[in-house]
């Protein structure tokens, strides 16, 4: 079975772009999507989002990727909770189903044919979301309020549920519920009750590819239990430690799959590591790792779980990398070690 790369996320801003600007910009698109007007009549909208997320996802795209995520360039939690505040002026923590846009998916619905028509196939894309533990404990914290945690979880499944496109020449593929301070921090509820906030959250579309996204795998096995839960993504190049925590059995017990990412992301660490060597302005070259080093992890990760493992690549978004050309660098690099290494189709899998 063919192992897909995909990526989970952020992505650094064009040099010519200044961060306040783009953050302007961004609250101006999420009214406009919500409005149904045309981004293209706004001059300073389209120069300063639009035509960004555009060349930004065209970019990722050409690196090879085989499912893209939207440029996420807009702050990770502001993105969502944002609209939460403004539903929290009618005395409710969801958000109405108008306001629950992701502006980035507009922009790549809008420019799916130019795209399509460029790459001559058609766009496989990922919609990654923060995920309702993730934005109840930055909201509430870690005191239980069942109603609000579901409250939450009803607001990012409109967000999923509008994210979803499906045309000649774009198909959302996966959504991914980001939740990288669960195993970390939890909130206090036993674990029927997180599982049944998450299937909330994943209550959408059965023909689409439903992934949560952990930083921490001390909690694996109870996001396992996530009936209607598809995918379990794991980070392994930072966190080599991650594969202990679980195996080819429990996935194939639970019926569900697993995502391992591959190539290192944590930017400072590999900054200060070049540092502590005596490289204090590392080229773009030297701050991604090899094709050699990226393919024994695909290939140690892809023997341990043979065709349970659907899905790969970096370990998590690239938002804090420095440049657009380094990033798209680690995409490129990762997408060839997967896809020239024997355990690719699976050649060495029994």
């Amino acid at each position: 079975m063919e192992v897909l790369v995909d990526d989970i996320g952020s992505f650094p801003l064009p040099k010519s772009i200044e961060r306040k600007m783009f953050n302007e910009a961004y609250k101006l698109a999420r009214e406009h999507a919500a409005s149904g007007k045309n981004f293209k009549e706004n001059p300073f909208l389209f120069k300063n989002f639009y035509v960004v997320v555009a060349d930004s996802f065209f970019r990722k795209l050409k690196s090879g990727l085989d499912i893209v995520n939207y440029p996420q360039h807009y702050d990770i939690h502001k993105q969502f909770t944002e609209p939460i505040y403004k539903a929290m002026e009618k005395g409710t923590y969801v958000v109405e189903e108008k306001d629950a846009i992701i502006p980035e998916v507009y922009v790549i619905n809008e420019e799916a044919k130019r795209i399509y028509e460029s790459v001559e196939r058609r766009i496989a894309l990922r919609v990654c979301i923060t995920g309702p533990l993730e934005l109840y404990l930055k909201e509430v914290r870690t005191t239980l309020y069942k109603d609000v945690l579901f409250m939450f979880a009803e607001t990012v499944r409109r967000f999923a549920k509008n994210a979803i496109l499906n045309s000649k020449y774009v198909k959302t593929e996966v959504v991914s519920l980001d939740e990288p301070s669960f195993g970390f921090q939890g909130i206090s509820a036993d674990k029927d009750i997180i599982a049944e906030a998450l299937e909330k959250a994943l209550n959408f579309d059965k023909n689409v590819q439903k992934h949560i996204h952990m930083h921490s795998p001390t909690r694996i096995v109870d996001v396992l239990e996530v009936r209607n839960l598809d995918v379990i993504s794991i980070e392994y190049a930072a966190s080599p430690r991650s594969l202990e925590f679980v195996s080819k059995d429990m996935l194939e017990r639970m019926d569900k799959f697993i995502r391992v990412g591959i190539s290192r992301t944590d930017i400072d660490s590999i900054i200060a590591e070049l540092y502590e060597k005596g490289i204090t302005k590392p080229e773009t070259e030297q701050l991604v790792e090899d094709e050699k080093t990226i393919r024994k992890r695909f290939e140690k990760a892809r023997e341990k779980f043979g065709d349970r493992m659907t899905l790969t690549g970096p370990d998590c978004g690239l938002g804090g990398w420095p440049t657009q050309e380094a990033a798209q660098l680690l995409l490129e690099r990762t997408v060839k070690a997967v896809k020239e290494s024997s355990y690719y189709y699976g050649t060495f899998i029994s």
